[in-house]
């Protein structure tokens, strides 16, 4: 198998070489194209200890229910073309069976077949932070792949980092995390624009990306024309 990825910018893409034998799992919706010769079956995504409730929340939050699992059907190689739907870069991750991530609502594009793929539910926790209800738990060795809105950020944590809400694309699991408010105040939380913020402590690794989804939604969604009835 090889990834291929376009040469950074705000338009990310991944080309995906499969040979026969092998899989590719994306984020229903997600590809481009595919080669002739390759078998697509659509499946409902693993509700983990969330159950319906994580099924309810990744529908209230928009996260996509469905996986597309590509896998070729004949002995040559074929190749599956995937994007996000977001304006943004698109990066592997090396998944290690030592260190599990967990990928914001969202944020999830395609993993390989060999890594597992848990909704973890993570109820009103992620409401109140602004947050997704869920999040994806990815584990076991294989590669990821991440997209964003803009740019992608890696970082090593070995402490504490305080994290909008809106920017966080995915983290290892070894870092504990709690939701925190900003402004000092409930009052001033609200009128401050910040909102609240997610403060990161231990060590590992965490993507960030450099633009807010939701907030670019509010500021877009002003300006465009009314739907017609």
């Amino acid at each position: 198998m090889h990834i291929d990825l376009s040469a950074g910018g705000l338009f990310g893409r991944a080309l995906v070489t499969l040979e026969p034998g092998e899989k590719f799992v994306s984020d229903a919706g997600a590809m481009i194209r595919a080669s002739s010769n390759i078998d697509i079956d659509v499946t409902a995504r693993s509700g983990g200890k969330g159950g319906l409730l994580g099924g309810l929340g990744r529908i209230l939050t928009g996260d996509t229910f469905f996986l597309s699992t590509y896998e070729i059907t004949d002995g040559r190689p074929g190749e599956v073309g995937l994007a996000p739907t977001h304006m943004g870069e698109v990066r592997e991750v090396k998944v290690s069976p030592d260190e599990a991530w967990l990928c914001a609502g969202g944020s999830f594009l395609g993993a390989t077949s060999t890594l597992a793929l848990d909704t973890r539910f993570q109820g009103l926790r992620g409401l109140l932070g602004g947050e997704s209800l869920s999040l994806l738990r990815v584990s076991g060795s294989g590669e990821l792949l991440v997209s964003a809105l803009g740019m992608l950020t890696s970082m090593e944590i070995d402490g504490e980092l305080i994290v909008d809400t809106g920017h966080l694309v995915a983290f290892t699991e070894g870092l504990a995390y709690k939701i925190d408010r900003v402004g000092g105040g409930w009052i001033n939380t609200w009128l401050s624009g910040e909102g609240f913020v997610l403060r990161f402590s231990g060590k590992g690794r965490i993507i960030l990306q450099s633009h807010n989804p939701t907030r670019f939604g509010r500021q877009l969604g002003p300006l465009l024309p009314e739907r017609q009835a």
